[in-house]
């Protein structure tokens, strides 16, 4: 049998099932939770703002900034130092080396001076003998040398110098400085060094 519907006259069904508290309770619940999340996003929002517009965080973040750029200002001149220091190391190097060169090129050269001075030695002492057929040699071959550096010792009557002679005789003069009298053995210089010192004779 079905249950009879009671009508109380105002048209309101009182069988009809009463609203759940518990659900009404859990909708407000879920109201506030979502106005709670909200709000906590617009102050997650807000607050790198505000952080922003205090004076004292921009104060602290320009300080910071500041404090960077001079750190990377030293490290920058630390780094040009090296590179002025390492500059300077390879200048002085590469000047050494040249120097070096230089300095074995010209101690060739002068061995092979030096080599030659027995022929010089020849050439001379004919040219004393044979005069017209050995004066064009003669000067050939010592113009050539000294376009590579060799310099004859013209020392005759002039005052003696041991840095570039050797004294073999002594004759009696009347000055008190000793004067070269005779050139007994030509000398020679290489650019401008002692290749061989003239054997002399002296007066005085």
């Amino acid at each position: 049998m079905d249950a009879e519907m009671i009508d109380d006259g105002d048209g309101v069904d009182t069988n009809a099932p009463a609203a759940k508290p518990d659900a009404v309770g859990a909708a407000d619940e879920g109201s506030d939770a979502e106005e709670a999340e909200r709000a906590s996003e617009v102050e997650d929002v807000t607050s790198p703002v505000e952080r922003t517009l205090d004076p004292d965080s921009a104060d602290a973040a320009e300080a910071a900034m500041a404090d960077d750029l001079e750190a990377l200002v030293s490290e920058r001149d630390q780094f040009k130092d090296i590179a002025l220091r390492l500059q300077a190391d390879f200048d002085n190097y590469r000047r050494r080396v040249a120097q070096q060169q230089t300095e074995a090129v010209e101690r060739g050269t002068g061995k092979l001076a030096e080599a030659l001075l027995p022929v010089l030695d020849a050439c001379e002492a004919a040219f004393l003998q044979h005069p017209a057929e050995i004066e064009p040699l003669f000067n050939l071959l010592l113009a050539e040398l000294r376009k590579h550096g060799l310099e004859s010792l013209n020392l005759q009557d002039r005052p003696f110098d041991p840095t570039v002679a050797d004294a073999v005789l002594h004759e009696p003069g009347e000055g008190d400085e000793p004067i070269v009298s005779e050139v007994l053995r030509s000398g020679y210089l290489w650019k401008g060094r002692v290749l061989r010192p003239a054997m002399v004779k002296v007066r005085g």
